[in-house]
């Protein structure tokens, strides 16, 4: 029996048929699971002889009335999706950059029994920050959805368990990059309150870095700056006075 023919049993098992009934004339699991398979062997990138990227982060779009149909089974389903998502890796030696993520959206041009579905690979971001005491946050980094301080001196980002800040990217070196954050001291102001003036150097990692998709060694960020890293992006984010009581992660 082929994985998709379990995953189909599997699931209507899970919810007593129920499910398969709603669905009969609309979109079936099954065509679901066999559209996220593809997108994982369409999107493969080769990270050696035996290991493989694929996307994690999933999300399918629908009509109005077939999201309206599954929202009552939308994390049983995610959960089951996942499963198989996760054999079809094993068997196919792919590497998921983080945990599996399937969510579900309705799209105004799909009718009932059409969808698609949209993928990326995010990877888990984890940050150890080296704030001093009674520091404000004049800058934060964007890293797949979640904020992270960036204060003086600044902060280390790479794949080891040393950085400051650690991405589970497969094309991040251990220690890839160094964002590094100064406030000049501008007249009439308390120490700390000058302009903020933030560059990111490259830690002779293998990949590189690229800013605003300029491959470069060292550069002078701004505010919305995109620092690409591997196969993850960093925003740069300078806060204004209101925004920098927000809690960041």
């Amino acid at each position: 029996m082929g994985g998709l023919q379990r995953f189909e049993q599997k699931l209507e098992q899970a919810i007593s048929g129920v499910f398969a009934r709603t669905f009969r004339s609309a979109v079936q699991p099954v065509e679901i699971a066999a559209a996220l398979q593809r997108e994982l062997d369409n999107k493969a990138q080769v990270l050696s002889r035996q290991r493989r990227l694929v996307p994690n982060s999933f999300v399918v779009e629908l009509s109005e009335g077939d999201l309206e149909r599954l929202s009552p089974y939308d994390s049983t389903l995610a959960g089951e999706l996942g499963e198989q998502l996760t054999e079809h890796a094993e068997l196919q030696s792919y590497v998921f950059p983080g945990p599996i993520r399937i969510g579900f959206e309705s799209a105004d041009d799909l009718g009932t029994g059409r969808f698609r579905v949209r993928s990326q690979a995010e990877a888990a971001v984890t940050g150890h920050s080296r704030r001093g005491g009674g520091q404000r946050t004049r800058a934060v980094l964007e890293v797949n959805g979640t904020q992270h301080p960036l204060q003086a001196p600044g902060l280390v980002v790479g794949r080891g368990s040393e950085a400051d800040l650690r991405i589970n990217d497969p094309g991040v070196s251990r220690r890839h990059a160094e964002f590094l954050i100064t406030t000049e001291q501008a007249a009439g102001m308390a120490p700390g309150e000058g302009p903020v003036h933030v560059e990111v150097h490259d830690m002779g990692s293998t990949n590189g870095i690229r800013v605003d998709g300029q491959k470069v060694a060292r550069a002078t960020l701004r505010d919305g700056s995109r620092v690409q890293i591997g196969h993850t992006s960093l925003v740069l984010r300078l806060l204004q006075e209101a925004d920098r009581e927000v809690d960041v992660v």
